[in-house]
């Protein structure tokens, strides 16, 4: 029994063997138990939607999902060294790798605290034109979770930031005028990302080009165009351009023509308007707003014609109410007996002109 305690008293490195195996049990429990604790945790969370839980417990289960194994072994590593009596210099190597995880540890349940959140309004929202601001504002806020992640790990490591800072500042300048072309599309992006002037599937006209948003990205965004071919623009040209978001049209408006002959008498040219109202007012959703004599043209009485059609998403309202329009008012102009003129000239002779002339000859 003494031989025993005279073993277990014995010094190893400045600690005894009982603190040894004391440190060896402490690394055992906490690589140990920590990892069944959050099995356990994640075992017992309730098999609901991820929307339906309440916020804390949604988190908490969405942070132990992402915690480090590496930060795990830290951890264990710590709770051993708490125990031990170790030269400074090992001492220092283990601060630096507690402190080293810790920082990692805390960007990554930052980051995901981040994309949660956003990933929580986006589900909300039930927008799925969200997507394409959520990544650009991801990114803007992991590049400040992790510069100042960084930055206070290397203040708890002793490292005086504030020379760095200042370095970081003027580095920072130097950096922003040798790509400003790049950082004027990120800001942009985070612009677009803020003031959503569009989504994805918004359907766009941008200078000569129309098509649907495909995908908002950090430095372009991509288009779909009608004839089946992607556009790529970058986002700062975006913003500059004189863009007509086309899917947040309430109403589109249809304005034309209709050249009816000179020689109509006046009776039916009193109907033309009622005739086209009620051509306009057949086809659902439209809203009539005049048909009158705009212009004595050079071979025909030329009617102006504005009505408004309510906008659907799924289908091409103002192309499939134009066709319908215009082919009920030429039936109903064909039962009233309206012609429509032809673009004809009446050139004068000189002989049919002066008749007698030619006579004289």
């Amino acid at each position: 029994m003494g031989h025993g305690s005279q073993i277990i008293r014995q010094i190893l490195l400045d600690n005894s063997l009982n603190d040894w195996l004391a440190a060896a049990l402490a690394f055992l429990l906490t690589f140990t138990v920590l990892p069944l604790l959050r099995r356990l945790l994640r075992g017992r969370q309730p098999r609901r939607a991820e929307r339906d839980l309440p916020t804390p417990i949604a988190l908490a289960a969405y942070l132990l999902e992402r915690t480090s194994r590496v930060v795990l072994w830290i951890l264990a590593l710590w709770a051993a060294e708490r125990i031990l009596i170790l030269p400074a210099s090992v001492d220092r190597v283990f601060n630096v790798a507690i402190v080293l995880g810790c920082a990692l540890q805390a960007g990554l349940w930052a980051s995901a605290a981040a994309r949660f959140g956003l990933q929580r309004q986006l589900a909300r929202s039930d927008d799925p034109g969200l997507t394409g601001t959520m990544d650009i504002l991801l990114f803007v806020l992991y590049a400040i979770i992790w510069a100042v992640t960084v930055l206070l790990a290397l203040s708890n490591l002793g490292i005086n930031i504030t020379a760095l800072v200042a370095g970081l500042g003027i580095g920072g300048i130097a950096v922003a005028l040798a790509m400003q072309t790049i950082l004027g599309d990120i800001f942009a992006s985070l612009s677009i990302a803020i003031d959503r002037p569009f989504v994805l599937g918004d359907a766009l006209r941008v200078d000569n080009f129309e098509g649907t948003v495909e995908q908002i990205g950090i430095k372009s965004t991509r288009l779909r165009s009608v004839g089946g071919e992607q556009i790529i623009i970058s986002n700062l040209d975006l913003i500059k351009s004189r863009v007509r978001n086309l899917s947040r049209a309430t109403e589109w408006r249809a304005l034309f023509n209709l050249a009816l002959c000179y020689q109509t008498r006046s009776a039916l040219l009193e109907q033309v308007p009622q005739l086209v109202a009620a051509a306009v007012r057949g086809y659902p959703g439209t809203r009539f707003v005049h048909c009158l004599l705009r212009q004595l043209g050079e071979s025909a009485l030329l009617f102006e014609v504005c009505f408004f059609v309510a906008n659907h998403p799924d289908r091409d309202e103002p192309t499939q109410a134009l066709d319908a329009v215009n082919r009920e008012i030429l039936r109903r102009f064909a039962d009233a007996g309206l012609e429509f003129a032809y673009p004809t000239r009446t050139v004068l002779t000189r002989a049919a002109a002066d008749p007698t002339a030619s006579a004289g000859h």
